[in-house]
């Protein structure tokens, strides 16, 4: 039997992050090159300008701002393909089964306890219910037909009452209905929640209501998602 490595997996660097994001970003935004280089030129444009505007004008000045500006446009882009990179997450995920977990898990916060496993799971249609626990009180977050889930959400709000009385509970729905949330707000849905919970009351809170979630270990997870592939990557 061959030896097991110790060796820890070799994280990538962060030019492979970065070639990895704008790889990402530039299959749904083909205009991506375009808009980078001419966010770039502008700076470097703008740099210059001011160096000729500033006296005494001095080539070493006008180089000066023009590097300036060069790095000030990089860092705008940067800036801007991590926003288009989220903003294509949230596209290819929008409707697939689990990706409320995914966002749940990674959009949150520290201020906010929730996992990208289901709290329960209608076996035969895959409709999911997730929970998130934060200052906001319990946050119910159901994926898939209201109808359907109907039963999931009153059980398991029942859950949370008889453990956690008196603390508020939001039902939230995903979907592109009237009343519902889109995937890309749902994150920001959770987070405008009226702080009613001090840290004291939400930590046994999140106690009591785990003591009381059914098991699942045996519940069939929603396949779909696969946050290692669907998760835009940042340069860190």
């Amino acid at each position: 039997m061959a030896a097991r490595t110790s060796t820890p997996e070799k994280r990538p660097g962060f030019f492979s992050q970065l070639r990895t994001l704008y790889t990402f970003t530039q299959k749904e935004y083909r205009w991506l090159p375009f808009a980078l280089a001419g966010i770039v030129l502008v700076g470097i444009g703008l740099g210059v300008l001011v160096g000729f505007l500033i006296p005494p004008v001095a080539i070493w000045s006008v180089i000066l701002w023009g590097v300036t500006g060069l790095l000030a446009g990089i860092l705008v882009a940067m800036i801007m393909m991590t926003r288009l990179s989220t903003r294509a997450m949230y596209r290819k995920i929008d409707g697939m089964p689990g990706a409320t977990g995914h966002v749940l898990s990674s959009s949150l916060g520290r201020n906010w306890q929730a996992s990208e496993t289901p709290i329960a799971v209608n076996p035969r249609t895959q409709e999911a219910v997730y929970r998130a626990i934060g200052r906001g009180g319990v946050v119910l977050i159901g994926e898939g037909s209201r109808t359907r889930l109907g039963r999931l959400i009153t059980e398991e709000r029942g859950r949370v009452q008889r453990v956690a009385a008196g603390v508020p509970v939001t039902v939230l729905y995903v979907g592109h209905g009237d009343d519902d949330v889109q995937i890309k707000n749902l994150a920001s849905a959770i987070k405008s929640l009226p702080k009613k919970v001090d840290r004291t009351t939400q930590a046994a809170v999140i106690k009591r209501v785990s003591s009381v979630s059914q098991g699942l270990a045996s519940l069939p997870i929603p396949k779909g998602v696969d946050p290692t592939k669907m998760r835009a990557p940042r340069p860190r």
